[in-house]
């Protein structure tokens, strides 16, 4: 194993547009506002502890309960397509956890740590070398402990407005992701 400059680059940037913090930061602020306490410690250390179970384990721990990849991809497809179309939409489908635990439940799974970045964790294994990914994750889970340290400040700087545009851009953009992710795995070809 040897490090990889480029490697890093192309995982930490593949992953950080999976994992998509600066997109949650609308979800994170709702969650706060109701009442839901986020630990930014908590959630970066839960997620990076998935995101290692799942480098080193992932295809093990599929496999534990009959599932594949594509499987598991097309699955993490349907959640992020989901979530997109509630950011884009305004509706809520899925019901905020705004108890004690909203750090690692919605917050570290599955909004960070979800099928699709566990995914495409277990798929940039394929391409890369186990360090240069580690360390792609590292990277990411820096960006991920500052960002939501930093979420009353977006919110003062952005305001309800400027989030609102944010929440709309990522939700596109998480589409198509979710979009990509399944035709990928299903192998329809357009």
């Amino acid at each position: 194993m040897r490090i990889d400059w480029v490697q890093i680059a192309t995982a930490f940037m593949v992953m950080f547009a999976v994992i998509d913090i600066f997109g949650s930061i609308p979800i994170i602020l709702s969650i706060k506002s109701k009442g839901g306490r986020v630990k930014a410690w908590q959630v970066t250390l839960v997620s990076f502890l998935v995101f290692m179970a799942f480098l080193f384990l992932g295809e093990s721990i599929l496999k534990l309960f009959s599932v594949d990849i594509s499987s598991f991809a097309i699955a993490g497809s349907f959640i992020i397509f989901i979530l997109a179309m509630e950011m884009v939409l305004g509706v809520e489908f899925f019901k905020t956890e705004t108890s004690k635990t909203a750090s690692i439940v919605p917050i570290a799974f599955p909004l960070i740590a979800g099928a699709g970045s566990i995914t495409t964790l277990i798929s940039l294994r394929a391409e890369y070398n186990y360090i240069n990914i580690f360390i792609a994750v590292v990277l990411n889970m820096v960006v991920v402990f500052l960002v939501l340290t930093l979420t009353s400040w977006f919110e003062k700087i952005l305001g309800e407005t400027g989030l609102m545009i944010l929440k709309k851009f990522f939700g596109i953009i998480l589409l198509a992701i979710a979009i990509k992710l399944f035709i990928s795995n299903t192998g329809i070809k357009i």
